[in-house]
């Protein structure tokens, strides 16, 4: 009797449409990881003057489901004594929080269709940027766990070292976005967006702040030259050590996952999102109507994204691994104070604005 007062209770149309939504958000996702492997690989061999994947397919454009085929019919191989259900939730774990923070993203403003006007964001939560943090701050565990799991005490010290520069990081991440946070005066992303549809983007408003955020996005997603967590080379990472096949496959992928979503949280918070430059989208709206201004928006919104995936496979390509010491030298003793400095002068600019003082 309750479920069927459940069952009736429930808006069907907007359940279905959020549905779709979020299996078309996640399916993206993936397959932007997937051909990122693709083109980072095309980005290496042009930066070193060698043609990169070519074999498989036309251009080498088959290479991801080649490595995607190889990794799933691996051998698998599990430690004798290492804790089964840990051994599995780790690399799951990695890629759902990687996921997950798709579901407060505004891909577009609105798409009518079957005569509704359907919203391009999964969740409209006014907390928006504290549930980015909460999810992201849970792929730490999928790091730890992967190097408790297999038992293996060299494993476990190579997942504390990478942990603890995620949370170092992750500490002048969130200070330097409070400098954004009290300019816009507000916590959701569809908002944040909104604000920035007159053309003042927030990069021009805190380019400090966004130049912070920048370089804890490459420690947060494991990018040289902070990737001292798949520094197979020279540490002993857990997932490096022990996993194979697709269990591998899920670390590796999800670092993939986290770079789309970086540059789309990045593109949403300072580079006005969806937003179309040098156009007012309310009037272009009456000219061509909103599901074509819908489609420019997220090929806007894409390019904006491609742009930072771009960005991160160039940086690893040039600039060289820092060594540990200086690693956490430059979080502890360079970002953090900046992050606090940023965060005071915004705070004194708004205060005088408030009183109107002028200098």
């Amino acid at each position: 009797m309750y479920l069927n007062q459940i069952l009736l209770n429930i808006d069907w149309p907007l359940f279905t449409e959020k549905l779709v939504l979020i299996i078309v958000v996640v399916m993206v996702s993936l397959f932007v990881a997937m051909y990122s492997t693709y083109l980072e690989r095309k980005v290496a061999g042009f930066m070193q003057d060698r043609l990169g994947p070519d074999r498989a397919g036309p251009f080498g454009i088959l290479q991801p489901m080649a490595d995607g085929l190889k990794l799933f019919f691996k051998e698998e191989i599990v430690p004798n004594f290492s804790s089964k259900f840990l051994f599995i939730l780790g690399p799951i774990l990695a890629m759902l929080t990687a996921i997950m923070v798709s579901a407060v993203i505004p891909w577009g403003d609105k798409f009518h269709i079957f005569n509704r006007d359907v919203s391009l964001q999964i969740a409209d939560v006014n907390i928006g940027i504290l549930y980015i943090f909460g999810v992201v701050s849970l792929g730490v565990y999928g790091i730890m766990i992967g190097g408790w799991a297999s038992n293996n005490k060299f494993s476990l010290l190579g997942a504390m070292r990478a942990a603890s520069q995620i949370i170092s990081y992750e500490l002048a991440l969130g200070i330097a976005l409070i400098g954004l946070l009290m300019v816009t005066g507000t916590l959701s992303l569809n908002e944040m967006v909104a604000q920035q549809k007159d053309g003042r983007w927030n990069i021009f408003v805190q380019p400090l702040g966004f130049l912070i955020f920048l370089i804890c996005a490459f420690a947060e997603t494991n990018r040289t030259p902070f990737d001292l967590p798949e520094a197979e080379n020279e540490l002993t990472g857990g997932y490096h050590s022990e996993y194979s096949s697709m269990k591998l496959g899920f670390y590796l992928f999800a670092e993939y996952v986290n770079m789309f979503l970086s540059g789309a949280v990045m593109s949403t918070l300072y580079f006005g999102g969806y937003d179309i430059p040098f156009v007012n989208d309310a009037n272009l709206v009456h000219s061509i109507g909103m599901n074509w201004v819908a489609i420019i928006e997220g090929a806007v919104f894409f390019a904006k994204i491609l742009f930072f995936i771009f960005l991160f496979m160039w940086v690893r390509w040039t600039v060289p691994r820092f060594r540990y010491d200086q690693l956490m030298n430059l979080g502890w003793k360079i970002l953090l104070p900046l992050s606090l400095f940023n965060m005071l002068v915004t705070g004194a600019l708004i205060l005088l604005k408030q009183n109107h003082w002028h200098f």
